[in-house]
């Protein structure tokens, strides 16, 4: 019977199927990071449990730790919250002798780019961390989901997860993205057609032209936001692009078991006439730049089209808390920040689109700040080495250290009261990204040209001129 990538993934980790219609899946990768991680632990040292499976977790810090001060390394973590989480990471893996790059590491950075740029997370394995948008390390042909805290600890003890089989839905992307569209652009207008509901009880498989020609970088973007959709996991099918990333990474196989993982990753594909439960078709060539206007990432528009006509008691107030209205275009509104970063938009590929529509402009004297906070160390040395952080500075962006900074306000990277923010992040709550912030879902090259601007521009006219 032909199966779909989701269900292929789900019947090689099947412990068992339990009489209450929940299974037991075996978990390859466990991600730890210092925010749901502290109670887990502590629930295992009160019921007198040890880690089944140590070097299946692997740790860093991301929410908490500051991007500014980092040579001081704990002590330049001024809030004593965040410092005892941080710390209360390190004390717990090497107490149970878990691998971590901490805080000091150049290996640091947030969880969702530091798995596959070591190869920790693989093609075809079962990833899972306490934050929702481990969705992101699907793009590598894994099945990879957030969890709670309970949840952290049962893995942490057991090696497995008590989870309910989700139905399968297909987005299909036809054609080629259009210049000054990218995977960001894509995936908001994804969630714009079907709602952040549209693919409750779904885990999608995102196919078709325009998702076989993005790197792995921009796959993990559009996976990255599976989660914003309603879906429990967002995936891609293992290809030759898949393949090229992977390789030498420093937790991936070499030698033989290279050779016998290939074998196995070139089957993590959906087969021809799989069934799918739903299917979501776009047209690629015809997407425009994205930004959203409410609060929550269903409220986008594109660039040259204006605010909608309320449809519901949610988006009234949604126009009240960002102090916007009906018919009001993007151009028209003002920014007080710009925020370049977070797991959605912060690897290599995003800094370089950036910064080319940065080089040679300066930001817009109007704005209280503009930052770029690489996703990891690692992102950070290679920008460094490609000039990228002189582009940004010498145009009056910050360049900071990595970490989720300002995507949602657990550290000092946190909008005013009141202020509006380009940010290439995943979710425009209210107060997410500090109290009364407001926040403008958008792709790292609408963010760079809105910075030159302050206020929203249409990226395609600035790259054609």
């Amino acid at each position: 019977m032909p199966r779909t990538l989701y269900d292929k993934l789900w019947e090689l980790h099947e412990v068992i199927k339990r009489e209450d219609g929940t299974h037991l899946l075996y978990i390859d990768r466990h991600l730890i990071h210092e925010v749901t991680s502290p109670q887990a632990f502590e629930g295992l040292r009160v019921a007198g449990r040890r880690l089944w499976r140590v070097s299946a977790n692997k740790a860093t810090p991301d929410h908490n730790v500051p991007t500014t001060n980092r040579e001081l390394g704990l002590e330049g973590i001024t809030d004593d919250v965040s410092k005892l989480q941080v710390t209360t990471l390190d004390e717990n893996c090497k107490e149970h002798g878990i691998e971590q790059f901490d805080i000091s590491d150049e290996r640091q950075g947030i969880v969702h780019v530091v798995g596959p740029e070591q190869g920790i997370t693989l093609p075809g394995m079962t990833v899972v961390c306490g934050d929702s948008h481990t969705s992101t390390h699907g793009a590598l042909g894994a099945l990879a989901m957030g969890i709670g805290t309970s949840e952290v600890e049962h893995v942490l003890a057991t090696q497995c997860l008590v989870a309910i089989k989700q139905k399968n839905m297909k987005v299909e992307i036809s054609g080629s993205l259009p210049e000054g569209v990218y995977s960001k652009d894509l995936t908001l207008s994804v969630i714009g057609k079907i709602g952040t509901a549209g693919a409750t009880g779904y885990a999608i498989e995102y196919s078709g032209e325009a998702i076989r020609s993005m790197s792995i970088e921009a796959r993990m973007t559009v996976c990255n936001m599976a989660i914003e959709a309603g879906a429990r996991a967002g995936m891609i099918a293992f290809d030759q692009v898949t393949l090229e990333y992977v390789k030498g990474k420093p937790f991936a196989p070499s030698g033989r078991e290279w050779e016998e993982a290939l074998v196995q990753w070139k089957e993590l594909r959906s087969d021809d006439r799989a069934h799918f439960d739903k299917t979501v078709d776009l047209d690629g060539s015809k997407l425009k730049p994205q930004v959203s206007w409410g609060t929550s990432p269903e409220m986008v528009m594109d660039i040259d089209s204006t605010i909608p006509e309320p449809r519901s008691n949610s988006e009234s107030d949604a126009l009240d808390y960002m102090d916007l209205k009906t018919g009001m275009r993007a151009q028209d509104i003002r920014l007080d920040q710009v925020f370049i970063g977070s797991c959605t938009n912060s690897r290599l590929e995003d800094l370089k689109v950036a910064a080319s529509i940065v080089k040679g402009n300066k930001v817009n004297k109007d704005l209280k700040r503009a930052i770029v906070v690489p996703g990891s160390g690692l992102v950070s040395r290679a920008a460094i080495n490609e000039g990228l952080d002189e582009i940004f500075k010498e145009a009056g962006f910050e360049w900071r250290a990595p970490g989720c900074s300002m995507c949602l306000g657990m550290n000092p990277d946190q909008l005013d009261e009141g202020d509006h923010c380009a940010s290439t992040s995943n979710r425009n709550f209210e107060g997410r990204q500090g109290y009364k912030g407001r926040t403008h879902l958008v792709s790292p090259a609408t963010a760079a040209a809105a910075a030159i601007a302050g206020h929203f521009v249409d990226v395609r006219q600035v790259l054609k001129s």
